[in-house]
């Protein structure tokens, strides 16, 4: 196998184009049977294998800065960087991580898990190479679904206006995680429906040099002739008028097309975009015929595409999707608002049944934010569905936009707490700290499915400004479904009662709070736990109540505990001059948790049953010795 010679990049430079091309082959049939055992992003990754191929044959990596948008496009990257022999491990505790990781290898030189930000990373590079007279060569490789982000739109007027030599490669698969969608999409599908762009352009210019006896003042209107011809001929104009040179499109599963193109850029003096259109799950049906399933997927049968999944209640995103189908029927005034991301959030069949109500604005997450403002402002009834890891990227529009304005927008906060092998650039463990600081924001979280589905009734009847219903990215506790009810704001409830000590926890660590109090009921000491379902406003009777028994207070949240929700009750004490309570804080220490399984991630930072256990039961021992 061509494969078992490839351990760096050089290695690919001694190859002829036939065995480039059989390299292709046999790392699509690495990656589909690889991902097969342990899940990941198969379809982004078979559509870029040509690709990836041509960008490290022709570039000198890691001289050359080969910058991925997003990064879950990159195992082609990583296996051709000395990682294939560690694919068994991708996405697992200590192992291979899904994206790119700087510590991982000195070919990964930029690492993001959010998307649009190659392009401002790439001026970055090619700045500092300019300051510093080298002269190596910067490549930015984004995806026309992260064209959609205004950041990407910044750093291209940015570039253009400074006319810095990089390469853009714009890859064109008509998908990012869901099919893309607006003005830019349906740009590029005009490009791609008219491959005569090269010739269409050279033949003007053939054209013009011929006309004879020309001057130069007649040059000059020629030039504005050519000018004029170019909009009328040119799909590029767009790219062209930002200050880039536009090649394509270009076929991206043609390596000798695509290594001719990249001669051809690095000819020009500029930023140039390369137009590259590529197949999503290219060489394995069941990805190419629903690439959206397959672009991150759970382990699978190889032979059928089956996808192995476990049994058990349903995740709380699907409770959260059928609780607003449920509440839309009733409520014409609903919409369901979201950065390109239906599927993961829920909303597929509310789209189905509310296709004028589901409104997806593609990877552009303030843009979303503001849009839900005016949406409120003219008495609808938005909610933000959105992963807490790409909700913290609209924090401004939230603060100066929604919560300024006191406007009546529900954000549903999906992914909230630890998420598993996507790591630490998904992980929704922050949004607590930075919302629980924004005035008139309500924020809550449920112990269980049916409490989800009365928050979220509770968040739609709500008419006193933003409010925000955080779930996890697990399965519910399996409790029987019920009408919806309203919560009154700021309550919190006793789930179990106890003499010793008194938990206050957050959503999924109620059960956690539950099992450690039981496993300690055998010891002797009896735990109060408290679902302290409301982050702000907390429920103050509760906590005055708790503070006149003297109680030791344990707080317990999948959240950082700087500015968390331990935080809060800490502060709520203080403030009313309340001394001398043994207060405890459980949450997730101040460093980047990596990638693994939810259990693993929990068990690193001490918030298993078994963990919060001992803590509790050694706070407690703590607190009766110094009575």
């Amino acid at each position: 196998m061509v494969l078992d010679q490839i351990n760096q990049p050089e290695d690919l430079k001694k190859l002829n184009m036939e065995q480039l091309e059989a390299l292709a082959g046999e790392i699509r049939r690495f990656l589909i049977e690889k991902l097969s055992s342990t899940g990941g992003h198969l379809a982004p990754n078979l559509g870029v294998v040509e690709l990836t191929l041509a960008l490290h044959y022709y570039y000198q990596s890691p001289r050359d800065k080969i910058i991925f948008d997003v990064g879950h496009q990159s195992y082609v990257h990583k296996i051709l960087t000395g990682r294939k022999g560690n694919f068994d491990t991708l996405r697992k505790y200590k192992g291979l991580c899904g994206f790119v990781k700087r510590s991982e290898s000195e070919h990964d030189v930029w690492e993001a898990g959010h998307s649009s930000t190659s392009l401002s990373a790439a001026m970055g590079f090619a700045s500092a190479r300019d300051l510093q007279h080298k002269s190596n060569k910067v490549v930015a490789v984004i995806g026309d679904g992260a064209m959609t982000g205004g950041m990407a739109f910044e750093a291209m007027n940015h570039i253009g206006h400074e006319g810095k030599n990089l390469v853009v490669i714009l890859n064109d698969n008509e998908m990012s995680i869901a099919p893309n969608v607006g003005a830019m999409h349906n740009y590029l599908s005009k490009i791609r429906s008219d491959r005569h762009y090269l010739k269409a352009k050279d033949d003007v210019e053939y054209l013009l040099k011929k006309i004879p006896a020309i001057g130069g003042k007649v040059a000059k209107t020629v030039e504005k002739l050519k000018d004029s011809l170019k909009y009328l001929l040119v799909n590029g104009v767009l790219f062209e008028e930002l200050g880039f040179q536009y090649m394509g499109p270009v076929d991206g599963h043609n390596l000798p097309q695509l290594l001719e193109t990249l001669r051809q850029a690095d000819n020009l003096d500029g930023p140039v975009l390369i137009h590259v259109l590529t197949l999503k799950g290219k060489g394995y049906s069941p990805a190419e015929a629903d690439s959206h399933t397959w672009h991150g997927i759970s382990p699978y049968k190889i032979e059928s595409g089956q996808v192995m999944k476990a049994s058990g209640p349903p995740m709380y995103t699907e409770v959260f999707g059928n609780a607003l189908i449920e509440l839309a029927e009733a409520d014409s005034r609903i919409v369901a608002v979201t950065p390109a991301m239906p599927g993961g959030s829920g909303l597929l069949r509310f789209q189905e049944r509310f296709p004028d109500r589901m409104i997806d604005v593609g990877i552009a997450e303030q843009h979303a934010a503001t849009f839900c403002a005016g949406l409120a402002m003219e008495g609808m009834k938005p909610v933000y569905a959105v992963y807490s890891t790409f909700m913290q990227r609209a924090y401004d529009q939230i603060v100066h936009d929604i919560a300024r304005q006191n406007l009546n927008v529900v954000f549903a906060i999906d992914r909230a707490g630890f998420v598993g092998p996507d790591g630490e650039t998904h992980q929704g463990i922050y949004d607590m700290a930075f919302m629980r600081s924004i005035p008139n924001l309500t924020v809550m979280m449920p112990k269980d499915e049916q409490e989800l589905r009365s928050m979220l009734y509770t968040a739609l009847q709500y008419d006193d400004g933003p409010i925000a219903l955080r779930y996890p990215r697990i399965s519910g506790r399996g409790v029987e479904l019920a009408p919806m009810s309203l919560i009154p704001i700021g309550s919190w409830e006793v789930v179990r009662g106890g003499s010793d000590g008194v938990v206050l926890a957050v959503g999924p660590m109620v059960e956690v709070a539950e099992e450690a109090a039981h496993r300690l009921a055998a010891h002797g000491i009896s735990l109060r736990v408290v679902n302290a379902r409301f982050i702000k406003p907390m429920d103050q009777a509760m906590l005055l109540a708790l503070a006149a028994e003297h109680l030791p207070v344990i707080t317990i949240e999948e959240g950082v505990r700087m500015g968390g929700f331990g935080s809060a009750v800490l502060e709520f004490y203080a403030d009313h001059d309340i001394y001398g309570l043994p207060v405890k804080n459980l949450a997730i220490p101040d460093y980047f948790v990596e990638h693994g399984s939810i259990k693993e991630q929990r068990a690193e930072v001490g918030l298993t049953a078994e963990s919060v256990a001992g803590q509790l039961a050694a706070f407690i021992q703590k607190k009766r010795q110094h009575a």
